[in-house]
């Protein structure tokens, strides 16, 4: 893919489960890619494994560093370091906050950093790993589901602000994927997540589709865009279908 091989990238997350299916998937197609994980362990595993470098540390403070090993520029930038936030309404101050920093506001920071040489370039690709939950939403994971929305909006906001003048944003939005987040996602993940979950790869393989066809949104379950159009069609009918399934969710618990 010309869009990808010689390009530099930087993953964040990638010590195992998609960012790591991301870093393979990028370095076997010929990119560069710094590996970013706040694990330096994992970090150090995946770099050596594909060939990469290892920036490891909090996602929202490694983007100068990671820059700057891959030689000063960014071409692609991949914030898929994610936070499975489960709780309602009363989850702890702190349990929020952590969930907005890592979800949303590490994007923002990243974008803050290397907006102004993709612009000077007139060009740029920044992918945001966000979850079906910011389209739709996930029982038993307030904080989760509104911070992917949050993410959502950020990257669609980014892309109608910018694509005139070169940057092209890819939101991915897979729904259950068998990682380490999908297993921490419980009972309410085995209910809605587990019976349709696909490996990590398949994310990867789903990203390189969307962007050789330059698509925004990237579905690797399809189905997600009937799910989608129907919360806009009818919102009552799919928050009832929702509820159903909370209940459901409560049913199973007792």
């Amino acid at each position: 893919m010309g869009t990808v091989q010689g390009a530099n990238v930087v993953v964040t997350g990638a010590g195992g489960g998609i960012g790591a299916a991301l870093a393979r998937r990028f370095t076997a197609e010929g990119a560069r890619v710094a590996v970013n994980d706040i694990d330096p362990g994992r970090t150090k595993a995946v770099a050596d494994e594909i060939g990469a470098l290892a920036v490891p540390g909090d996602a929202s403070a490694i983007v100068e560093e990671a820059r700057e090993a891959l030689g000063g520029t960014v071409d692609i930038y991949c914030a898929n370091a994610g936070l499975a936030s489960p709780g309602d309404v009363f989850a702890d101050e702190e349990v929020w906050a952590s969930a907005w920093d890592v979800n949303v506001m590490a994007h923002v920071r990243a974008v803050r950093t290397l907006l102004p040489d993709w612009l000077e370039r007139g060009s740029g690709r920044f992918v945001s790993t966000v979850s079906a939950a910011g389209l739709l939403t996930m029982i038993g994971a307030a904080p989760y589901s509104v911070t992917k929305h949050g993410a959502v909006a950020f990257a669609e906001w980014l892309s109608l602000t910018y694509r005139h003048r070169g940057l092209k944003v890819h939101a991915v939005c897979p729904q259950g994927v068998r990682t380490d987040m999908l297993t921490a996602a419980g009972s309410a993940g085995e209910l809605v997540l587990t019976p349709s979950a696909i490996e990590p790869e398949d994310v990867a393989d789903a990203l390189f589709e969307g962007i050789e066809a330059d698509r925004f949104l990237i579905l690797p379950h399809p189905e997600v865009a009937g799910y989608y159009q129907g919360r806009a069609g009818d919102p009552d009918r799919w928050l009832s279908t929702m509820n159903h399934i909370q209940q459901k969710w409560e049913d199973t618990a007792r």
